[in-house]
């Protein structure tokens, strides 16, 4: 696999750091899960990875962490502004001590500025970004889309791309450096495209909803159907309105041109009511093999596969569904013996609870 050799320590989080961690196992990093060592957080996303327990408040937890990090390629840190500081876990100990480490910080608010110590989440993150005032109808409050935006497409997936980066970067260098993500940069970043039509004051106004990708235009929206169901409708470009047209029986010499703003609230009462006629799986077939950019909207059906697909180096295959909740510690013995522990010194660390675990000893 693509990451084969790669060695991640993703100290525990909740959401953006183990997808960015999820990631890089996906594609054949061996991520290494840092959990404390008096709570099992139970991670949906900890596909691929092993865990230790440790205890990083100890004097002995930051020693070994320290230890663990000094052989590896990638460090993933979830928390806020200087707490890995005051654990004595910062980038300026870890990356002196490894100058090829990738430290990876993924935050909310970033490292800096007057948000950076507050605690926050998705619906915030992407509040401050600014581009949750461009999400919902006309008239209505801001709809957040779960917390898909900032956690995980701006959070962990834009992480694990700088990552990468770094990583490529390494090659030439022969250095690491300290990756810094935060969840308001990234949904910002995101929101590039929508800006910059802003600006050049195409497809977008200042008011939400009543723009073409934004659910104010009839041809780029979501309908209900007949048997409670929904069908996507992205028909954007004139051939693609055309063939809509013809799949709902609808004569574009008698109806407004398709750009016409004005009549777009008349246009979708005018679809709402065609969908509502047919069941999901009628349209379905009705616009199967046309270029209408007409869909049904479905639910999940089976854990999603890593993506993008690549032709030699590809994702793991998964078979079912993956492990969700691996237990705190199991693998604690496993990764330090690796790590070149000796197990009367990993006994020790278990007896002194810096990390968690079965003594060796009680089983010889």
């Amino acid at each position: 696999m693509a990451l084969a050799g790669i060695k991640v320590i993703e100290i525990a989080g909740i959401a953006p750091a183990p997808f960015s961690g999820m990631i890089l196992a996906d594609f054949g990093a061996d991520v290494v899960r840092v959990d404390r060592t008096d709570s099992s957080p139970g991670d949906l996303l900890a596909r691929g990875k092993r865990s230790i327990a440790l205890d990083m408040k100890s004097p002995e937890g930051v020693a070994l962490l320290k230890r663990l990090a000094s052989n590896a390629d990638v460090l993933i840190e979830p928390f806020r502004a200087g707490v890995m500081e005051r654990l004595g876990l910062g980038p300026d100990v870890l990356c002196a001590a490894n100058p090829r480490l990738v430290y990876a910080r993924l935050t909310g608010f970033g490292q800096q500025g007057k948000y950076s110590r507050m605690a926050g989440h998705d619906i915030n993150y992407i509040g401050v970004s600014g581009v949750l005032s461009m999400l919902g109808r006309n008239g209505e409050n801001p709809a957040f889309p779960m917390n898909l935006l900032g956690d995980f497409a701006g959070g962990g997936m834009l992480c694990a791309m700088g990552i990468l980066i770094a990583l490529v970067e390494r090659q030439s260098s022969g250095k690491g450096q300290v990756v810094d993500t935060a969840m308001v940069d990234g949904s910002s970043y995101l929101a590039t495209f929508p800006y910059k039509l802003k600006q050049a004051g195409i497809l977008w106004t200042d008011e939400r909803g009543c723009n073409t990708l934004d659910g104010g235009a009839h041809f780029y929206n979501v309908y209900a159907t007949s048997d409670g169901g929904f069908m996507a409708v992205g028909a954007l470009e004139p051939q693609f309105y055309d063939a809509l047209l013809k799949g709902l029986q609808l004569d574009h010499l008698t109806l407004p041109q398709q750009h016409d703003r004005e009549s777009w609230p008349e246009m979708k009462s005018i679809f709402t009511r065609i969908f509502l006629s047919k069941t999901r799986e009628e349209w379905t077939r009705i616009f199967h093999g046309t270029d209408a950019c007409v869909t049904p909207v479905l639910d999940f059906d089976g854990q999603p596969r890593p993506a993008p697909h690549l032709s030699r180096t590809p994702a793991r295959e998964l078979v079912g569904d993956e492990e969700d909740f691996v237990e705190s510690g199991r693998d604690t013995v496993v990764v330090l013996r690796e790590a070149g522990f000796e197990e009367g010194e990993i006994d020790r660390l278990i007896e002194k609870g810096a990390v968690g675990g079965k003594i060796l000893k009680s089983l010889l």
